[in-house]
């Protein structure tokens, strides 16, 4: 039986990687850490077989969906396939520039003018906000965008990720902080999905009070919770989605978003979100959950039949093909 992506070999950048990324970047700059982007992604894609297939097989599903609803999109061969893993490591530059504070937020813009006013009007009431984001695109630039001198308003950001992540993630700004000269703002705290808990979810519900904002992941199962699951379709097959996720954000009683950052030409990166709409006592609760899990599920498909080269799952996500 095909393994979920949390069983498999870990391939992501670990935290020697990383502290090499970034000197690489802080003494020969942007370019050289794209060279070195682009050899990983080359070495992965000719190396590991299961990347190819997999990178394949998604974006074969997505085409044939697209297809059929008269929609173009990239077709499912090696070239493409590339091409995804190429965008995947290259977002590794980018999020270098975000960690040294280099990034320019002047990059950042929103698809809605209107889902725009009614995000900074969220923002400025304080009202605290979940944002249920997904691993199309690059949403590193939204987490250090509310710590921007530029936004309008800047929010404490909380991360819920895998035990693993946090872990690399963590080690990695330590060791970054105590042998640079940079300095990062401690302004993003990090939460371990498997270790979620009652304690952890009134915790979370009082950071987000006092109006600040966290984001999870909505479209990949944890080892924690892979029993805790919701089906729904995705490009027209069945696909497993994290139910805690929604059950999180529905219990924090705040303004739920769907959120979505697309690269564009020049480093320039589109915004896309959507708020889910409660119903005000109209509906039960697992009716505006059940909702809300569809409307995601909807999301996910629309935004990345926008670019599905920047669609990063590289393991068997659609079981049913």
């Amino acid at each position: 039986m095909p393994k979920k992506w949390y069983e498999m070999q870990e391939r992501a950048a670990g935290v020697k990687r990383l502290i090499f990324t970034w000197y690489v970047y802080k003494f020969f700059g942007k370019k050289a850490v794209g060279f070195i982007a682009f050899l990983v992604a080359l070495g992965a894609f000719v190396c590991s077989k299961q990347i190819r297939n997999y990178s394949v097989k998604n974006l074969k599903v997505i085409h044939n969906f697209c297809r059929l609803n008269g929609q173009k999109s990239p077709c499912p061969n090696n070239i493409n396939a590339f091409k995804n893993v190429l965008n995947y490591s290259l977002s590794l530059v980018d999020n270098m520039e975000i960690f040294a504070g280099k990034f320019d937020f002047k990059k950042i813009y929103f698809d809605s003018s209107e889902d725009e006013k009614i995000f900074y009007e969220d923002i400025k009431n304080r009202t605290g906000m979940f944002f249920v984001c997904s691993h199309t695109g690059n949403i590193q630039v939204m987490r250090m965008f509310f710590k921007n001198e530029d936004a309008k308003k800047r929010c404490d950001v909380n991360v819920l990720l895998s035990k693993e992540q946090c872990r690399i993630f963590n080690e990695f700004l330590k060791k970054v902080q105590n042998f640079s000269n940079i300095v990062m703002e401690n302004t993003v705290s990090l939460f371990p999905v498997e270790d979620i808990s009652i304690e952890t979810s009134i915790e979370l519900k009082d950071r987000l009070d006092k109006g600040e904002i966290a984001f999870m992941a909505g479209d990949r199962l944890s080892s924690g919770t892979s029993n805790l699951t919701f089906c729904d379709k995705l490009f027209g097959v069945d696909m497993d989605f994290p139910a805690g996720t929604f059950k999180l954000a529905q219990l924090m009683e705040k303004p739920v978003y769907f959120i979505c950052a697309l690269k564009e030409k020049h480093d320039r990166y589109r915004v896309y979100l959507k708020k889910f709409e409660a119903a005000n006592g109209a509906e039960s609760k697992k009716t505006s959950l059940n909702r809300m899990q569809k409307e995601y599920a909807e999301f996910l498909q629309c935004t990345t039949t926008i670019d599905p080269l920047q669609f990063y799952h590289f393991y068997p996500l659609f079981e049913a093909e």
